[in-house]
């Protein structure tokens, strides 16, 4: 089995590629959704994520909003909730791997947004960055609630820069130009990995 690595900035269009992704039947395994369901409602991280930040629960559930105050712009609170959520994640993760090699899959897709900067890129056969234009990000991310442009510079300026994760990625997928190109270069990511 093959393992193709999805990643890339905050409002670069990764969702949208892992969704045409799995509408080319490729087994996608999402660290966000994983972390959603781990602070959801009876999620794993919940009691852990709790004693760690009191008062972040509600009805059962991590509230994000509330979380994400406290350690936006904290890096030992940031760093207390990692060491709460990766290995849960990582968990969940290898949990779809062993059942993807059961079904005998021959490419999976690990879509992990901070690939390159938790070193998840090892775990990787190859790693597909989604890549658009800056002013093409700031749009598609200020259009999404509660966010602003002081915020997405605070969120550019804990990611890796753009232009590095291209650099360091084997395949680059642009999202810019319309949904078609995206679809033919993941497509011909998918041909040349299954090969």
């Amino acid at each position: 089995m093959r393992i193709l690595g999805l990643t890339g900035s905050i409002g670069m269009g990764k969702s949208t590629a892992a969704a045409m992704l799995r509408r080319m039947g490729v087994p996608v395994h999402d660290a966000d959704a994983t972390v959603h369901r781990l602070m959801g409602p009876g999620g794993a991280a919940v009691a852990a994520v709790e004693a760690a930040f009191p008062g972040v629960v509600r009805t059962g559930a991590v509230d994000r909003a509330e979380l994400g105050r406290r350690v936006f712009a904290d890096r030992a609170a940031l760093r207390r909730l990692e060491a709460i959520l990766h290995p849960l994640v990582r968990r969940a993760e290898t949990d779809f791997l062993k059942r993807q090699v059961r079904r005998h899959t021959r490419l999976v897709v690990l879509d992990i947004p901070l690939l390159f900067e938790t070193g998840g890129q090892r775990r990787c056969d190859r790693v597909a960055v989604v890549s658009c234009p800056a002013f093409l990000q700031a749009q598609r991310v200020l259009r999404r609630p509660g966010q602003s442009p002081a915020r997405l510079a605070a969120i550019r300026a804990q990611q890796m820069p753009d232009a590095e994760k291209r650099r360091r990625a084997d395949f680059v997928v642009p999202t810019g130009s319309g949904l078609a190109p995206a679809w033919r270069r993941l497509a011909a990511i998918v041909t040349a990995m299954r090969g």
